[in-house]
C-alpha cells in the first residue's frame, strides 16, 4: 500500500479535500494508494464550505478533522505532497520536508464559487497522481 501526505498549514480545506479525493477514487479504481492529510499548524474544524461543495459531488468528509504534522506521518509517507504556502509561509511545511507543492488557493473565507474551482482543481491533479502512482 503506498501512501500519499497532503499537507498544508491548517490542515482544514485544501489537504482535507485531496485527502478525501484519493481515498474515494483509489478505492473506485481498485488501487493499492491511501491518503492521510495533516497541517504544521493543525485548524480546529475543517472548512464547512470545502465539506460542503465535497459533499455536493458524493464525496463526505465526516469523519475527517485537521490534524498536526508528525516526524512519524512524513516518514511513513511515500509521497508528500503540499497544496501552497501562501498562506503563512513560515509555517510552510515545504521548509521542513522534502516534498512537491501544488500551489492551490486557499479556500479559507472563499465564496463556495471559488471553493468549487479548487475542488475542481484537486480533483484534476489527485486524477492525474493515482494514474502516475498506478504505472510506477
Amino acid at each position: 500500500m503506498k501512501t500519499v501526505l497532503f499537507v498544508c498549514v491548517h490542515n482544514a480545506g485544501r489537504s482535507q479535500m485531496a485527502e478525501a479525493f484519493v481515498n474515494a477514487l483509489a478505492a473506485e479504481q481498485g488501487l493499492a494508494v491511501r491518503a492521510l492529510s495533516a497541517g504544521t499548524v493543525a485548524g480546529e474544524r475543517i472548512n464547512p464550505v470545502a465539506e460542503a461543495v465535497m459533499a455536493e459531488i458524493g464525496i463526505g468528509m465526516d469523519s475527517q478533522k485537521p490534524k498536526p504534522l508528525t516526524q512519524e506521518m512524513a516518514g511513513a509517507a511515500d509521497r508528500i505532497i503540499t497544496m501552497g504556502c501562501g498562506v503563512d509561509a513560515n509555517a510552510c511545511p515545504a521548509r521542513i520536508h522534502l516534498s512537491e507543492d501544488w500551489g492551490l488557493d486557499d479556500p479559507k473565507g472563499q465564496p463556495v464559487e471559488i471553493v468549487r474551482a479548487i475542488r475542481d482543481q484537486i480533483k484534476e491533479r489527485v486524477e492525474n497522481l493515482l494514474t502516475e502512482m498506478d504505472a510506477a
